[in-house]
């Protein structure tokens, strides 16, 4: 439970609201896409707050993992590492140092599944990379991406059970979170990545 709460606590740190506050003096969540996300960071700062945000970010979900896992007794439990990477992703979307109105999770989760199946993680950057440059859009590069996960850890990792749940339990999660965006693309309202915006 201590290596549970640490990791969500972890995850839950708001680079994004921080990288505002530092960089401009400004609330994310009031500007842009509003939402605490690297994508948004980029719009608003640039890429040289982007960057830093989106590796933090990256980091949170593998950190937990990486140094809690032995810990926690991931050799007599092989959930533990799986609950630790989900509990840092949920502290990210879910973060009460920001009343709840976290990020999208993208990030963090991929640090997550970074340290749980680094191929499939890469493959699914390749995944990213591609729709992104076809359709300009991050949050369909990112549910693309996402949901090409559990195939992945199906073809590479088939004795990793805990793993492939996870990645199907972060379709639904990372979908969930993408709701607003799915509904503008709909509506053919939804920003491209190759535009930025201005604060007011």
């Amino acid at each position: 439970m201590l290596a549970l709460l640490a990791a969500y606590v972890l995850g839950a740190t708001p680079t994004s609201y921080i990288a505002g506050k530092l960089g401009r003096g400004i609330d994310l969540r009031e500007h842009g896409s509003r939402n605490l996300g690297a994508t948004n960071v980029y719009r608003i700062l640039g890429w040289k707050y982007a960057v830093p945000v989106a590796l933090f970010d990256i980091a949170k979900g593998a950190i937990p993992i990486v140094l809690f896992s032995g810990w926690a007794g991931a050799d007599e439990r092989p959930w533990v590492p799986v609950a630790l990477g989900g509990a840092a992703v949920l502290g990210h979307m879910f973060s009460p140092y920001v009343r709840f109105r976290g990020g999208k999770g993208v990030a963090t989760a991929a640090g997550m599944f970074l340290a749980l199946a680094p191929v499939a993680v890469l493959l699914a950057i390749a995944v990213w990379g591609i729709c992104l440059w076809l359709t300009g859009y991050v949050s369909v590069s990112s549910i693309v991406a996402v949901a090409s996960v559990p195939l992945w850890v199906l073809l590479l990792q088939r004795n990793a059970p805990y793993t492939l749940w996870a990645s199907v339990g972060l379709v639904v999660l990372i979908v969930f979170a993408h709701r607003k965006n799915i509904a503008r693309l709909f509506a053919g309202t939804e920003n491209r990545f190759r535009t930025r915006d201005k604060p007011a």
